[in-house]
């Protein structure tokens, strides 16, 4: 596999991982000195603060979804730079929320001895929009065995 297309299956699991809530898989997508920007108010400065938040904040009551397209990979090395279109849906039906929104991702890569991995992630926010569930007719959620708890 080329080094664009290991990225790209990179960022792939990096978000499968998330969505499904396998930690450890998660992780693993990671180096341990990695850096997260999630907006103002949400930043990371190591692998193991990310992890602990994002296992902590996107438990078992809250079902996400992300979804990138439209990848611009610049490689040179073994280091590697990255942006993402980020489409995204959180919905948390204890609280009868749901948040949708987009934004632009910026990654960095750095190829180790077990291949590519994220040494710098975050984004940029397009837009975001939340609504209570009450207010869609008819809403219901049936969650499948692919999440893990």
């Amino acid at each position: 596999m080329d080094d664009v297309a290991a990225i790209k299956a990179l960022k792939y699991r990096y978000l499968r991982t998330l969505d499904t809530k396998q930690w450890d898989l998660f992780a693993e997508t990671l180096t341990p000195d990695v850096t997260g920007d999630y907006g103002s108010s949400l930043s990371f400065t190591d692998r193991d603060t990310l992890v602990d938040f994002m296992r902590g904040s996107v438990g078992p009551g809250v079902i996400t979804e992300h979804r990138v397209d439209h990848p611009e990979i610049d490689v040179e090395g073994d280091e590697a730079t990255g942006r993402w279109y980020l489409q995204d849906r959180v919905i948390v039906p204890d609280f009868s929320f749901m948040l949708f929104g987009a934004a632009f991702y910026a990654d960095r890569y750095r190829k180790t001895a077990d291949g590519w991995r994220i040494s710098a992630t975050g984004y940029d926010r397009t837009y975001e929009a939340t609504l209570p569930l009450t207010d869609v007719p008819g809403f219901s959620l049936k969650v499948g065995p692919a999440i893990h708890t």
